[in-house]
């Protein structure tokens, strides 16, 4: 296995990783000397890590501390592991990741393991491991989503992750051209790649500057199945690329991100809505979803793969079934460009407008880092275990921004931008 990984690591770009490691620390993080940082991501990643850590430490980091999952010790609970396993999570490590955030540790995160690792699992157990680490996760997970720390997440090519989106290549070939794909949607293929995210950051705020100068009331999509209104939270504020934490640093959470997003109202999101792109969740592929709303709430849920995956996430509590984010990305973005499906929520939510259901973020929200959670709700914002981005945009897609007045403007247009 270790081999493997070396076998595989030797045909990634060393130049553009390291880029890819400096852009994480630098505008990902914005890391701060004195701040530790604590690090996931899958053993296939090490030597992606291990720059990292070079990068931290010469920003002035006092300790970067990384935790490693394996694809194999996961397959193996699930072939051994006694069925009472299944309702099991660490909860004392989440604990210990949700006092290290709150201690100003700043969190990254490393995706790239197989998408599709526990697609022939039992999905009852998926679905109760799922359910079990969610709710453990919680105390972390609110740290994280309330933007309390400064955080991010990247991806790095792993072997049965670059074996999926290029079934017809030799292992070193996919391996070799998901690394470009990654470089190339993290915008790190020029020279000065810490200056193309400023370019980018800032195209991204005049996107969100002019919706929230117009304070919509709703968004109403349109196209081939679709046909939803998305009221929107009192008081939400649109965001977009850079961020500032609560601890006052200013960060990239997504690296990449080509998307402008706020929270919708839990209670006022109507009609129905049909997937655009598969959602790889879980080690498992859910393709054709559609839903209907009433009342905020799915009450009809569809798909033609994965259907029972689906079903049972959105049992795992009473917020699961509402919406937490809703997202524009233009058709034309460059992972929409690429032609890839990546069966990866960081890269394939950058490739067209998405919904989440779950869990809102506090901070799209005018004042949102004083908000209690009382004052969230209260507003509209919903509250659970998940945060689940799933696909809804394409270029057959219209968009309006709805006033309360009943105003329409035009947002989107064939799946493109419609003003500026």
């Amino acid at each position: 296995m270790t081999t493997h990984h070396h076998t595989t690591a030797s045909v990634i770009d060393p130049v553009r990783l390291d880029r890819l490691a400096e852009v994480a620390v630098k505008v990902g993080l914005q890391l701060q000397a004195g701040q530790d940082l604590l690090v996931t991501a899958p053993v296939a990643a090490l030597p992606l890590v291990r720059r990292i850590a070079e990068h931290a430490y010469k920003a002035g980091a006092n300790l970067v501390t990384p935790f490693f999952s394996d694809e194999e010790l996961a397959l193996t609970r699930y072939a051994f592991a006694p069925d009472s396993s299944f309702d099991k999570a660490p909860a004392w490590l989440y604990e210990g990741m949700a006092k290290a955030f709150s201690g100003n540790t700043a969190r990254l995160a490393i995706v790239g393991d197989d998408p599709l690792l526990l697609a022939n699992q039992d999905p009852s157990r998926v679905a109760r491991a799922g359910k079990a680490n969610s709710a453990a996760y919680q105390p972390a997970l609110e740290k994280i989503a309330g933007f309390d720390i400064n955080w991010n997440i990247i991806a790095y090519p792993g072997t049965a992750w670059a074996r999926q989106v290029f079934p017809d290549d030799t292992v070193d070939v996919a391996v070799s051209r998901l690394a470009e794909a990654i470089f190339a949607a993290s915008r790190v293929n020029g020279d000065d790649a810490v200056a193309a995210w400023a370019s980018h950051n800032a195209a991204l705020k005049q996107r969100y500057d002019w919706l929230n100068d117009q304070r919509f009331h709703a968004l109403h999509f349109t196209g081939p199945g679709t046909d939803l209104v998305v009221g929107l939270a009192d008081g939400h504020e649109w965001h977009g690329g850079a961020s500032t934490a609560k601890n006052g640093v200013t960060c990239n959470p997504n690296i990449p991100t080509e998307e402008v997003f706020t929270t919708p109202h839990a209670l006022r999101v109507d009609g129905h809505v049909v997937s655009t792109k598969p959602l790889s969740h879980q080690g498992a592929l859910i393709d054709n979803i559609a839903v209907r709303f009433e009342g905020g709430r799915i009450v009809e849920a569809r798909a033609t793969r994965g259907e029972e995956v689906l079903n049972k996430v959105l049992d795992t509590d009473e917020g699961a079934r509402r919406l937490g984010e809703v997202a524009l990305v233009p058709h034309s973005s460059p992972i929409s460009r690429s032609g890839i499906l990546f069966y990866n929520t960081l890269f394939d939510e950058n490739a067209s407008c998405h919904i989440a259901l779950g869990q809102c973020y506090s901070k799209c929200f005018v004042d949102g880092a004083n908000l209690s959670p009382d004052e969230i709700a209260a507003r509209g914002g919903n509250k659970s275990l998940i945060h689940i981005d799933w696909m809804i945009g394409s270029g057959e897609v219209d968009i309006d921004g709805v006033h309360a007045d009943g105003r329409r403007v035009p947002v989107f247009r064939k799946g493109e931008w419609a003003h500026g």
